[in-house]
């Protein structure tokens, strides 16, 4: 769970920043703290595991736009 708070809090900074979340598969996200998060990685290994997530971490998503 903590896991996905710091992926979703750099989805959310990319999109705040973008206005999308079309990332490249490769970009590396950095938050406000240092951290690095492979956000691209991420949200592609997401969308082809998208049957297994919960109804509330899609919703999370789709708020952000995400495109499936």
């Amino acid at each position: 769970d903590d896991k996905w708070a710091t992926n979703l809090a750099a989805a959310r900074q990319y999109h705040a920043r973008e206005g999308h979340l079309a990332v490249p598969r490769h970009h590396t996200e950095q938050l406000h703290d240092g951290t690095e998060i492979k956000l691209g990685q991420w949200l592609s290994n997401t969308r082809r595991r998208a049957t297994r997530l919960t109804p509330q971490r899609r919703n999370d998503l789709n708020q952000l736009g995400v495109k499936w």
